[in-house]
């Protein structure tokens, strides 16, 4: 008997990385894909600091997604270099990568979304695309346009409203804030800081606080002011009325910013730190944004209903300890373009495939989230996080090269 093929129509909601790297291979699968975002464009708005590509999730879905070598092009090896140092600015422990090695290299966030998304066919994402609610296959848009899929992947983020289809399960604050910080021309306008990062990432821990910086490309260091705080800080510092989400409005309801006010309030919190450590805070070019921590609770579940599906954030936002968050939405969406495409060309229900992909999706996401929201506690706790239990890279390394092996094994089976 022949089998005629049946492709069904996919739409992503969220062109983030894990998004993106679906269709993508989906499109590889000769699948139809549209992906809507809420963004203007891809520029429209900064996309943030540089992500870590793991050997055994992230690298594996590029990959499968057949950008390796774009991929390479753009990484940073170097960027694995890892400085931590004691509120005096005392190096504590420094950690340079071998040569040659990639178990985690570095890439930019907005480059990894722009490779991303100029591997997919014209015409692919709807920018501008803001989605109200989804339900049985309809997707509604703020502006009551609607539009319909055989299957609509969250890809949406933390603050899904394709997540509210599914469950009521909403983030909660972790305690814990970071406000971005950022250094551009960084060798000749800030040589301090450009001291200070090295070709990685440097990290200052004193007793609940932590001051972080980051090299990315062009040049650039963007760092994190971060601390355990209340999620209203901002408004009790009197910046303004709480927001409920950790910024703060004027009288009118309108959000506001005062960054010298909140620059003075970042420098009585970090009174105790080196004066090199607080340019930090001093030499900021940026608006100092505050970023509050949210996570999902560990596991995060719901009754599977076809047609429509999660992954990354939108399914299992977490503390970004341990960079995991990208490297999950990457190879969630590997896995779940595989899954489909699989039940396409065997002719077998989606929606069985789609169940398959959640059940393993969630448990891997639960468990590493789980880890990631523990060592966010720690890390900040009173006193400060425990030094020696702080991961070598070089065990790190290794560890995620053995899993990308053993993943890779596990699927040839």
């Amino acid at each position: 008997m022949t089998h005629f093929r049946t492709n069904p129509t996919i739409a992503v909601v969220g062109a983030g990385p894990g998004g993106l790297l679906a269709a993508r291979v989906l499109q590889l699968g000769g699948l139809s894909v549209t992906v809507y975002d809420a963004d203007a464009s891809l520029d429209a708005r900064d996309q943030g600091g540089t992500l870590d590509l793991h050997a055994d999730s992230g690298q594996i879905a590029i990959e499968d997604a057949r950008l390796t070598r774009e991929f390479a092009a753009l990484a940073r090896p170097e960027g694995q270099a890892h400085r931590l140092l004691d509120p005096a600015g005392t190096v504590l422990a420094e950690q340079a990568p071998d040569a040659g090695e990639t178990a985690a290299p570095e890439i930019d966030r907005a480059q990894l979304r722009r490779m991303l998304a100029e591997s997919l066919l014209p015409g692919t994402i709807r920018w501008g695309a803001r989605v109200a609610a989804v339900e049985a296959g309809v997707i509604t848009f703020e502006d009551g346009a609607t539009d319909s899929a055989d299957l609509v992947i969250g890809a949406d983020g933390a603050w899904s409203r394709v997540r509210a289809a599914l469950t009521d399960a909403v983030p909660a604050y972790t305690g814990v804030t970071f406000v971005d910080a950022l250094f551009t021309r960084v060798s000749e306008q800030h040589p301090e800081i450009a001291a200070l990062v090295g070709d990685g990432h440097m990290w200052a821990n004193g007793d609940g606080r932590t001051l972080v910086l980051q090299r990315n490309s062009g040049d650039v260091v963007r760092g994190y002011i971060s601390m355990r705080a209340e999620l209203d800080w901002l408004a009790s510092a009197g910046l303004g009325i709480a927001d409920g989400r950790g910024g703060v409005v004027d009288a009118n309801g309108t959000q506001t910013t005062d960054t010298d006010r909140v620059r003075q309030a970042l420098r009585e919190r970090f009174a105790d730190f080196s004066p090199t450590l607080l340019r930090i805070i001093d030499e900021s070019e940026g608006t100092l944004p505050n970023r509050p921590i949210f996570a999902l609770p560990t596991p995060t579940e719901w009754q599977h209903r076809d047609g429509i599906t999660l992954l990354g954030d939108a399914a299992h936002v977490m503390s970004p300890f341990g960079g995991n968050g990208v490297n999950l939405a990457l190879l969630d969406g590997a896995e779940l373009a595989r899954a489909v495409l699989s039940a396409v060309d065997e002719g077998t229900p989606l929606g069985d495939a789609v169940h398959e992909y959640e059940a393993r999706m969630v448990s891997r996401g639960a468990r590493i989230g789980q880890a990631a929201n523990a060592a966010i506690v720690e890390h900040y706790a009173v006193g400060g996080p425990d030094i020696d239990a702080i991961p070598d890279f070089d065990v790190e390394a290794q560890r995620w090269r053995e899993d990308a092996a053993a993943y890779r094994a596990r699927e040839q089976q």
